[in-house]
């Protein structure tokens, strides 16, 4: 690496958008970059299930959060609440969701590139 990058989400070079949320997507450094905006009332089996059609939400994530809360439901059962100012490191097989009505908002360093886009699956 021997110059600078400097990039904002102001001008995301992809917007994907789904029931109660959108995702903001920013190519740099040779990975994707995206900031999530999840209002109250989302829920990732019932906004983004139905575009990813897997069970549980298949992307591991690295995300930073800035705002809101987020319950993160594991397949095994285990449960984390995400707050504003943690960073969170969460492998694939879980659900999530807003918790109260302040929207969520997340920084996420992998697993996005993909994410809520509409499935190949049938």
């Amino acid at each position: 690496m021997d110059q600078v990058e400097l990039r904002n989400f102001a001008r995301a070079e992809e917007v994907r958008t789904f029931p109660y949320g959108k995702l903001e997507l920013l190519k740099m450094g040779g990975i994707v970059i995206g900031r999530a905006t999840l209002e109250p009332g989302w829920r990732w089996s019932t906004s983004v299930q139905p575009l990813a059609k897997t069970t549980s939400c298949e992307a591991a994530h690295f995300q930073y959060h800035v705002s809101g809360r987020l319950m993160v439901h594991m397949d095994n059962g285990k449960e984390y609440e995400c707050r504003p100012g943690d960073i969170s490191l969460i492998p694939q097989g879980h659900d999530a969701w807003v918790i109260g009505n302040e929207p969520v908002v997340i920084v996420d360093f992998q697993g996005m590139m993909d994410y809520a886009k509409e499935s190949s699956h049938h």
